[in-house]
């Protein structure tokens, strides 16, 4: 019923979640198959920001997750879902968390100030096309001071010649920023890539 799934299906519904024991009995071999499919699914950009494409199994084990330590039965679960199952792909997009990680509370606070707006400046490159990120407008990107979130939601619609494009083996990538205080790039490798493309019908 809940087996690791990497492409489809589309959708993430309380018949994929796993009771709380029967998730308990799995969860140490869950956990570590998702930190190996994750592998391939993250993108470090510039000094603090990490892209990690979401799909159907990374969701998934995020809502299992939220249940199993926070334990808030049925109606966590529904909230779970509402939250989750919109950041999975829906066949002709990449669904990135963006997580600015900086450990130290003084330099976060500061770094993150001075990256108001910056969901507006996430973006993919193939061979010189730019597909700017769209962010999800249903969670707090820029607080109303100006300071960036440290997590960011964003979806990236490919049209169906640049899905072809991304597919294509050995095709060069690049995702990043062209934010004023944060433009940093980064290529994403064949492995990356590849594990991408499952995302694509």
């Amino acid at each position: 019923m809940s087996e690791l799934r990497t492409a489809a299906p589309r959708r993430l519904s309380a018949g994929d979640i796993l009771p709380y024991a029967d998730y308990a009995a799995i969860r140490r071999e869950r956990r570590r198959e998702i930190a190996e499919l994750k592998r391939w699914r993250r993108l470090e950009v510039g000094p603090y920001a990490s892209f990690y494409f979401e799909n159907f199994a990374t969701m998934q084990q995020q809502v299992q997750e939220m249940l199993f330590i926070e334990q808030g039965g049925e109606s966590q679960l529904m909230d779970e879902l509402e939250s989750y199952d919109p950041l999975i792909p829906q066949g002709s997009e990449l669904s990135a968390t963006i997580m600015f990680e900086i450990d130290e509370p003084v330099r976060r606070a500061a770094t993150l100030a001075r990256l108001g707006g910056i969901e507006h400046h996430a973006f993919i490159d193939l061979g010189g096309v730019k597909l700017r990120g769209e962010p999800d407008p249903t969670r707090e990107n820029t607080k109303p001071e100006g300071k960036a979130s440290s997590v960011q939601f964003v979806k990236f619609r490919f049209p169906p010649d640049l899905i072809a494009r991304f597919k294509t083996p050995g095709a060069a990538v690049w995702a990043g920023f062209d934010h004023p205080n944060y433009a940093h790039v980064a290529g994403i490798s064949e492995p990356v890539r590849e594990a991408l493309a499952e995302d694509f019908d």
